[in-house]
């Protein structure tokens, strides 16, 4: 930097030049080269970067990572990546740290170095004060680009801190996320377990009932299959044909028995528990097939009236192992489901403080309306003629014809071009007969369309009523939805 002509020389006491600290520590062993252009600034000459991205680009190319693989990585590799980030993140704060304590010793290496050329300017005179000047102007420079760059330290450390404490948070939330799922899944593992023990019960039962309806003459048709056997082994190929042609004469024989055996055990059961309903204070009226409605009546005149009892009706299973409280089923009268086909019926009755049970027989289904669902699948639509009779709850005054139009992707209900409500199956969607005492139940259903929109809806006949809610529910199950009343287990 300082020329000096051979001409002239000056000898510099070194006690002169104010000493450097010794515990000064330098971030090069070799001082920066700068070039001074026109207007006194300084420009840095190119050289090779040994120490790899800026801190700024890691913290980009991290965040660029994070928001790309969000979206494609399970929930405990992302705890693991925020765990990871999270000490990276850590590791550039620290080294930041050791940037600002550099930044500092840089400051104080500057001003030393200032103090120094200051001395020398009051030494030198002529050109080598110019070459003095020039190095103090460049020292100058330098001390502000180190404060530019402090400038540029800070927002970096802050760039680090705020993104420190983003993964610390997102770890915790990942963690919170992973124990949420495995709670989720313990009681999915526990739901199945009981599932899979209720299944067991029923076998367990439906197997005793099958060993205890076994006909008596399975003994001599074993005994009849052994001499079959022993026939074959003496080479008698005509006996054994004979003794064939008996054998399925008799299973045939046997299958007839146990089929009439088990109708006449479901009509001594019918027959037993018609009688014990005739015996209590209270009788159902009304045929037990779909289609049709169940009606409390009083045997005598000495009972409590209708009016002055409550009911709540129940759906139990066919081997009437438990049951399942309708929702809304709380009137004297009740028109089955399609869903209660199979089932038997129980109606709960409370008088003056006194309980008293009713049950139905095995709900039967209507000959011709399963043709007729299937008739009706192989559309695209099937419309059927209602009358809106409530709407929310509230009577509705209207008695205008709609159509009811049930596809295999939503449900509509129109009058001409104008349009009450259009919905897609949901699992908010509702739809069964109706239920509490309705005055034509057995031709009206109950539909809600979404939460805050409901409907009753009478049909002309049964068989329209029952087919709308069959067709339904199998286009809703195609979309993975069950279609069923209000708190149904299904």
């Amino acid at each position: 930097m300082t020329k000096i002509s051979p001409e002239v020389e000056i000898k510099m006491p070194m006690e002169a030049v104010p000493p450097v600290s010794a515990d000064v520590s330098f971030i090069s062993s070799s001082f920066p080269k700068y070039k001074l252009a026109a207007d006194n600034q300084i420009l840095d000459e190119p050289m090779e970067d040994n120490q790899g991205p800026s801190l700024k680009d890691v913290i980009e190319e991290e965040a660029s990572n994070l928001s790309d693989q969000h979206e494609r990585i399970s929930v405990r590799d992302l705890a693991s990546k925020f765990d990871k980030n999270l000490t990276a993140a850590a590791k550039l704060s620290n080294e930041a740290k050791l940037r600002d304590v550099a930044s500092l010793e840089g400051h104080v290496l500057l001003k030393k170095l200032r103090d120094a050329l200051e001395f020398l300017k009051g030494r030198f005179a002529g050109r080598n004060k110019e070459d003095v000047e020039k190095a103090i102007s460049m020292v100058e420079a330098l001390a502000v680009k180190l404060t530019q760059n402090e400038g540029e330290l800070i927002q970096e450390k802050y760039e680090v801190k705020k993104l420190a404490n983003f993964l610390k948070q997102a770890s915790e939330d990942a963690k919170k996320l992973v124990n949420q799922e495995k709670s989720f899944a313990c009681a999915e593992i526990e739901s199945a377990r009981a599932v899979v023990l209720r299944i067991g019960a029923a076998l367990e039962e439906q197997e005793k009932a099958s060993q205890d309806s076994e006909p008596k003459d399975v003994h001599g048709l074993v005994e009849e299959v052994q001499e079959a056997r022993r026939i074959k082994l003496l080479h008698q190929p005509s006996k054994v044909m004979a003794m064939e042609y008996e054998l399925r004469a008799l299973r045939d024989q046997i299958r007839e028995k146990s089929i009439f055996s088990i109708k006449l055990q479901k009509e001594l059961t019918m027959s037993k528990r018609d009688e014990k309903n005739k015996s209590r204070s209270y009788m159902l009226d009304g045929s037990e097939a779909l289609g049709s409605y169940l009606r409390v009546q009083p045997n005598s005149d000495k009972v409590p009236q209708i009016s002055k009892c409550s009911f709540q009706w129940y759906r139990l299973s066919s081997e009437g192992s438990w049951r399942e409280v309708i929702s809304g089923a709380s009137g004297s009268i009740y028109a089955p489901d399609p869903f209660d086909v199979g089932r038997i019926l129980q109606v709960d009755i409370v008088s003056d403080g006194k309980k008293l049970t009713l049950t139905t027989n095995p709900i039967q289904s209507v000959s011709g309306l399963g043709s007729h669902v299937e008739a009706l699948l192989r559309k695209s639509n099937a419309d059927f003629n209602v009358v809106i009779s409530q709407m929310n709850g509230k009577d509705h005054s209207s008695r205008s014809v709609h159509t009811f139009s049930v596809g295999r992707m939503r449900i509509k209900l129109c009058r001409g071009w104008i349009t009450k409500s259009r919905e897609i199956y949901s699992p908010s969607m509702q739809l069964c007969g109706v239920r509490g005492g309705f005055s034509n139940a057995v031709k009206a259903l109950f539909w809600q369309a979404r939460k805050g929109l409901s409907f009753v809806l009478t049909f002309e006949s049964e068989r329209e009523r029952n087919a709308a809610i069959m067709v339904a529910r199998k286009y809703a199950l195609d979309c993975n939805v069950v279609l069923a009343g209000p708190d149904d287990l299904v």
